[in-house]
C-alpha cells in the first residue's frame, strides 16, 4: 500500500490534467456552480452505500465524493484563490484547535461536553464574530428534517425545552387538532403552515427518542418502495395492469408484505 501522500497526489494530477488544455471537454467546461448537483449526487450515494452497509460501494462512493473536493479545490487554483493544500491544512488546523482535550492540556467528561466546548471555540473563531444568533450557520441548504433536527438542537443547547417527552407528545397531539380544524374549515393555506408545525414537532419527538429523522424517513420510504413493488408483482403475475387491481386486493398484499416484514424481525 503507497504512501497516502503518494496516491492522493496521483488524484490531484489527473485532475490537473483533466482541466489542462489537452484535457477532457465536459471537465474543463465545469464551474462551481455546475458541479453543485454531483456534489449532492455523490454525497446521497454515499449514504445509500452505508445503509446498505455495503463496503465495495461505499469505498467506490467516497472517491466519487473525494474527486468533487479535489475538482473544487483545482477550480480554486485556477482562480488564484486557494488549492488542496490550502483545504488540507485548514481542516488539520481546525480539528487541533477544537480538540484541546486531545492536543492539548483541557479534559472533558463526556461526549456532550465535547461538543460544548466545540461550539464555545468555533464561536471565537475568525468568521463568527457577525453572527448575532445561535442558530446563524445552519445551512439553508440541509434537507428539511435535518435543519430542523439541527435548529431544535441549537435552542435546546440554551435552555428553550420542555420539559419531558411527554409534553412534546402533548404538543404533537395539539397540532394534529389543529391541522384536522383548519381542513375541516377548507383553509388550505393555515393547513400548510399546521403541516409544517406538525413535521417540526415530529423533528422534536425524534430528537426525544435520539432518532434522527432524516433517517426515520428514508427507511420508512424503502418499505413503502418495497411493499409497493409487492403489490405491482402480484399484479404482473395475475396477468392485470396494476390500475385494474382493486383496493381491497392492494391492502391484502401490501399487509402480507408488513407482516412477512414483521415476523422476520421477530
Amino acid at each position: 500500500m503507497g504512501d497516502v501522500g503518494d496516491v492522493f497526489g496521483q488524484l490531484v494530477n489527473v485532475m490537473e490534467t483533466l482541466r489542462g488544455p489537452s484535457g477532457c471537454p465536459w471537465d474543463r467546461e465545469q464551474t462551481h456552480e455546475s458541479l453543485k448537483k454531483y456534489l449532492i449526487e455523490e454525497t446521497c450515494e454515499v449514504i445509500d452505500a452505508i445503509d446498505d452497509q455495503n463496503s465495495d460501494e461505499l469505498r467506490s462512493e467516497l472517491g466519487d465524493l473525494l474527486l468533487q473536493i479535489v475538482f473544487h479545490a483545482q477550480l480554486a487554483k485556477e482562480e488564484g484563490v486557494f488549492d488542496i493544500r490550502d483545504v488540507i491544512r485548514g481542516i488539520s488546523s481546525k480539528l487541533v484547535r477544537r480538540h484541546p482535550h486531545v492536543f492539548g492540556e483541557s479534559q472533558v467528561a463526556s461526549a456532550e461536553e465535547v461538543l460544548h466546548r466545540w461550539e464555545e471555540i468555533k464561536a471565537g473563531e475568525k468568521g463568527f464574530e457577525h453572527r448575532t444568533s445561535i442558530l446563524d450557520g445552519v445551512p439553508r441548504s440541509l434537507p428539511a428534517l435535518l435543519r430542523a433536527l439541527e435548529i431544535s438542537r441549537r435552542a435546546v443547547s440554551v435552555g428553550f425545552e420542555w420539559p419531558n417527552l411527554d409534553a412534546v407528545v402533548e404538543k404533537l397531539d395539539e397540532e394534529v387538532h389543529e391541522l384536522k380544524h383548519e381542513l375541516q374549515q377548507g383553509h388550505k393555506d393555515r393547513a400548510a403552515e399546521e403541516i409544517g408545525d406538525l413535521l417540526f414537532t415530529l423533528v422534536n419527538v425524534a430528537r426525544w427518542l435520539g432518532v434522527n429523522p432524516e433517517d426515520s424517513l428514508r427507511q420508512m420510504i424503502d418499505r413503502f418502495a418495497e411493499r409497493f413493488r409487492r403489490i405491482e408483482e402480484a399484479a404482473h403475475k395475475s396477468g392485470r395492469r396494476l390500475e385494474e387491481m382493486t383496493i381491497e386486493e392492494m391492502d391484502a398484499v401490501w399487509n402480507q408484505a408488513k407482516e412477512e416484514r414483521r415476523n422476520n424481525r421477530v
